[in-house]
């Protein structure tokens, strides 16, 4: 009788409202990866070898989340330098051990190769800054509380962590992977306690410096002294995005193509499985044009529901916990699984540049996919362990 009032208590502390619409967005995963793979051998394998190598991805990364689960809010905050640590070293090793016929294809020096496997650090350095971050917020707010000073501090020591990410990545070309980290830091600042008088210039100055490269790019002057910081790649992908109809046969051509797949599903789509329209690399940067040639507007919005409701369950956990640090964790996992998917859609739509950013769960790929996961199980950890914690203060774990 006891072991089955152990085991009702351990899954009891499991957050199902999380498990289950990650779960969904698998399965819709591995729909899209078979689909893509029937129309595009090439790329990503024949049909079943694709599927079995993403499952086992999945496999690998539920692993990862029950083994992160087991951590306490204060055995994440003790391992977090480590985690850190790790992640830079790894950052650094690709520099020079990076996949050579990889960074041909995309410019990006960012990839290890192993056997017949990719691995991209950057993916596993994201939960690693997450953590990191939320430990560095943390003891700030304990030592020194809330002042026009202490706040600039905290900024100054949340720019020092993330500065080496930032010019590692940046020696990587992959800058699409570096705004992701700014979307971190972005969200985690709002969260922090720093005072408004500080946050709403500094966010004010953020969107008229992005305002004013945008101008500088589509100026003959700016483009030149921008060509000192962007490689022509990226120049090419902003003009995709400006006007991708004048060149759908080069730079454009993938936009285009996945444009056009997402129109030919109209409301409800052309079918299971039914594809028409190529696009490069469906099944990974571009796998949205699937479900939107094969499920229409209708499935393409259920997606976002999907992911919206994820997110809304995220904040909840977070709320429910009361625990700063986790709090601060959840700020910038939601952030990191957020601008994913905005980047994602939007890339496919036309409603953003191109990047190499994946769409969270879906995505063929395994790093990414760990490193999301990784980010999940830091979630599911915040309930499994909230009977610990429930009258924890701001402070305290």
């Amino acid at each position: 009788m006891v072991e089955v009032q152990n085991k009702t208590s351990l899954i009891d502390r499991i957050a199902w409202n999380i498990v289950f619409p990650v779960i969904a967005l698998a399965l819709i995963g591995l729909y899209a990866i078979y689909v893509a793979a029937t129309n595009d051998t090439s790329h990503i394998g024949t049909p079943t070898r694709a599927v079995i190598m993403q499952g086992l991805w999945y496999l690998i990364s539920i692993a990862i989340v029950i083994f992160v689960m087991q951590f306490d809010a204060e055995q994440l905050f003790r391992i977090a330098p480590y985690i850190y640590g790790i992640g830079i070293i790894l950052l650094i090793a690709v520099l020079f051990l990076y996949n050579r016929s990889v960074a041909a294809d995309t410019g990006a020096k960012s990839w290890f190769k192993l056997g017949p496997l990719t691995f991209q650090p950057s993916e596993i350095m994201k939960p690693a800054f997450i953590l990191m971050l939320a430990r560095v917020v943390k003891d700030h707010n304990e030592k020194y509380g809330h002042t026009i000073k202490s706040d600039w501090l905290l900024i100054g020591k949340i720019i020092a962590w993330l500065a080496p990410v930032a010019i590692l990545l940046k020696l990587q070309n992959d800058f699409g992977t570096m705004l992701v980290f700014f979307a971190i830091v972005g969200g985690v600042i709002l969260v922090s306690g720093i005072s408004w008088k500080i946050i709403i210039p500094l966010y004010g100055t953020v969107i008229v410096l992005g305002a004013l490269v945008i101008t500088m790019v589509v100026t003959a002057g700016g483009r030149a002294f921008l060509s000192h910081f962007f490689q022509a790649y990226q120049f090419a992908r902003i003009d995709s995005w400006l006007s991708p109809a004048t060149d759908t046969g080069s730079s454009a051509y993938q936009l285009w193509q996945s444009m056009q797949a997402i129109g030919s599903g109209q409301i409800f789509g052309n079918g299971f499985g039914k594809i028409s329209v190529y696009v490069p690399v469906r099944g990974s940067d571009m796998v949205y044009s699937v479900i939107g040639e094969t499920f229409g507007f209708v499935g393409s919005v259920a997606v976002i529901l999907i992911y919206l409701y994820l997110i809304i369950q995220m904040v909840k956990i977070s709320f429910d916990t009361r625990n700063a640090f986790y709090s601060y964790i959840s700020t910038g996992v939601i952030m990191m699984i957020l601008f994913h998917v905005f980047e994602n859609i939007g890339m496919s739509i036309d409603l953003l540049p191109l990047t190499g950013i994946p769409l969270p769960f879906i995505s063929q790929g395994g790093s990414a996919l760990i490193g999301n996961m990784i980010g999940i199980g830091m979630i599911l950890s915040m309930k499994f362990h909230n009977k610990d914690y429930m009258f924890s203060t701001a402070g305290d774990f």
